[in-house]
């Protein structure tokens, strides 16, 4: 990598610009716009860099600028950059594919309908676009009934002219044919154009008046025209019955929202015209390599707007730092003015919300995808090897976590992720004594040690043989090469001196601490920062939240059992063998309490008598000790 300082740039404009970073094989990395050239390239020389901007700085071997009149220009000029160089420091769009659009070429002499993916051509109206193109056929499909534009290609237009033959869509209802003289070419422009206005504003205002020129057919006695009419206004009501306006039909805008993650962001654009959902869309954004101070939104507007006219309204979910000037170069854009806002209520924050709603489920839906994508967790090994410098990958990470409130009903878990995937069957759950009045150091140091003891005691078993003779298999017999820790620098040394009292060495040891998501290793007097959009931290960070749900469960149930034994203890007439029964048929307070007699009755040795004292007297317990029921915590009066 390079020395910054070496290529640092002196006699800097102070002009508005834009400033390129270039690698070792001239290719530019990242991109980035500044009102004040000097002051901006100069922060990326300092000291105190953030971890991504201080790897983009060491990646590069030189930088350039090139100065505009104004900070829109140099928006206009960074987009444009964006899209040439694609730089790797420089927001990155996934599952970018060619959405279609619906499209209407008007300065025709006979419009056409078509679906288009390619880019726009000027004269031709686009709407959309539509995720999934199934709906967009339907659409199409309904459409042509209602509207029987042309909708042939130029060339089978200009074979049925010559022919003087329609085609089958003419025979069927499904176009006007105008090449065949069916109708003029005005009444063709007139039924496309009240197409465009069908698909702009609300369909009641088409609905009205095919009703009035019906009602002039019929009284002309025109019944075969006031029939197709009557066929028309049906499909129009058919189209909209499932997508009836659930906002202000004053509503026209762009809606951009995004949801972040950690190691990725999705962002979702939806399309509102006359108060209906006409198109949407959505990107995910990977982080690996971002800049701390990009913003997405900005990015995405660049990316939407950059060919596409936008719309007057804008609606985000947060403002750019700069969303004045990204204002003024939508306005340019668009050549009217453009709003760009961010609601704080009413409908349309509901609306903004909506939208972010659908960007968290297209990143739920991409992570789960990638979840089970063996490059990405075989990276995120690797990563985490060379960062804990680690001799060979951890293809099994174990993970304990301890659970207690007030050091009493203490559990601990022990969680198995094998090639990055959890493997259940291999979870274990330990219960430990309060008696010794355990804090978590001792309690890690306690579980570490019974659960190696037992790899010492079975990792000589053949497995073979003890299958053969009919014994269980081993469940500890198999070392991870990683063990994590829920806890900084006390429970990483706890659980280190439990191993070495245990003569353990070939076992990797790190702690994951919850406030920074500080990597503890033992005896270090300093933590390591993994990169926070890393994926090796993700899948540390996956590993240690599902050991602490693990071990919530089981302390969960292991202190409403408590409690239920607490309670039934006070039950004159209830032995030990009753407690069992009820135990192990309820198990919580919780359970018993919701009980009815008939249900207490039926459980072995109880009775009808027995349950009708055991109703009486725990719900008398329950409310003179005012126990959440939830929790099994004893409340105040």
């Amino acid at each position: 990598m390079a020395d910054p300082q070496s290529y640092r740039p002196n006699n800097l404009p102070t002009d508005p610009g834009v400033y390129r970073f270039f690698d070792k094989d001239e290719k530019v990395i990242y991109v980035g716009k500044a009102k004040n050239i000097k002051n901006r390239l100069n922060t990326y020389f300092g000291n105190n860099l953030q971890i991504k901007t201080r790897r983009m700085v060491n990646t590069a071997v030189r930088v350039d600028w090139t100065i505009v009149n104004s900070e829109v220009e140099a928006l206009q000029l960074e987009f444009t950059w964006i899209k040439q160089y694609n730089p790797d420091f420089n927001v990155q769009f996934k599952d970018d594919k060619s959405y279609p659009h619906l499209a209407i070429d008007l300065i025709s002499e006979f419009p056409r309908l078509f679906i288009s993916r390619a880019k726009k051509v000027a004269g031709v109206k686009y709407f959309g676009p539509y995720s999934h193109a199934w709906a967009l056929r339907s659409t199409f499909e309904t459409l042509i009934k209602i509207y029987p534009v042309r909708t042939c290609s130029e060339s089978n237009f200009k074979s049925a002219v010559r022919s003087k033959r329609q085609c089958l869509l003419g025979d069927i209802g499904r176009c006007a044919a105008p090449c065949v003289g069916w109708v003029t070419p005005q009444e063709h422009k007139k039924l496309a154009n009240d197409l465009v206005r069908f698909l702009e504003k609300s369909p009641e205002e088409i609905a009205t008046r095919i009703e009035e020129e019906m009602g002039i057919a019929s009284a002309a006695q025109e019944y075969e025209k006031a029939a197709k009419l009557r066929d028309q206004l049906d499909a129009i009501n058919k189209a909209f019955e499932s997508t009836d306006r659930f906002l202000n039909e004053n509503i026209d805008a762009d809606v951009l929202a995004i949801h972040e993650e950690i190691t990725h962001a999705a962002l979702s654009q939806f399309t509102i015209v006359a108060g209906r959902i006409t198109g949407s869309r959505s990107w995910v954004v990977d982080r690996a390599n971002l800049l701390e101070d990009e913003a997405i939104i900005a990015a995405m507007c660049g990316k939407v707007y950059g060919e596409n006219k936008p719309p007057a309204e804008i609606l985000v979910d947060l403002l750019p730092q700069d969303s004045s000037v990204l204002e003024q170069w939508l306005t340019v854009q668009r050549g009217k003015n453009v709003s760009l806002s961010q609601p704080v209520r009413g409908e349309k924050l509901e609306l903004v919300q909506m939208v972010k709603r659908n960007a968290h489920q297209t990143l739920i839906q991409y992570l789960s995808k990638r979840a089970n994508d063996a490059a990405v967790s075989g990276s995120a090994l690797a990563e985490i090897a060379e960062q804990l410098e680690l001799a060979e990958l951890p293809l099994r990470i174990e993970c304990f976590d301890i659970s207690n409130i007030q050091g009493t009903s203490m559990v601990a878990s022990m969680v198995v992720f094998e090639d990055g995937q959890p493997k259940k069957s291999d979870y274990r759950r330990f219960s430990i004594a309060d008696d010794a009045g355990f804090d978590d150091t001792r309690a890690m140091a306690h579980v570490i040690t019974r659960r190696f003891k037992r790899y010492l005691d079975e990792k000589d078993i053949d497995v073979v043989e003890a299958a053969v003779q009919g014994a269980q298999r081993p469940k500890f017999a198999y070392p991870p090469q990683l063990v994590v820790v829920d806890g900084g620098k006390p429970q990483v040394n706890a659980a280190a001196k439990a191993l070495r009292e245990l003569g353990i060495t070939n076992v990797a040891l790190c702690g994951l601490a919850k406030r920074l998501e500080e990597v503890w290793l033992p005896n270090n007097s300093e933590p390591i920062i993994f990169p926070r959009h890393s994926e090796a931290l993700y899948l540390l960070q996956k590993v240690r939240d599902e050991a602490h749900r693990f071990a919530i469960n089981f302390h969960r149930s292991k202190r409403s059992k408590i409690m239920l034994e607490s309670l039934l203890d006070e039950v004159d007439g209830l032995g030990e063998v009753r407690r069992k029964s009820l135990l192990t048929h309820f198990g919580s307070v919780t359970a018993l309490k919701k009980a009815t007699s008939e249900e207490l009755a039926a459980v072995p040795g109880i009775g009808i008598k027995m349950a009708k004292t055991i109703m009486e007297q725990v719900n008398n317990q329950g409310v003179a000790l005012n126990i959440d029921m939830q929790s099994g915590e004893i409340l105040d009066a």
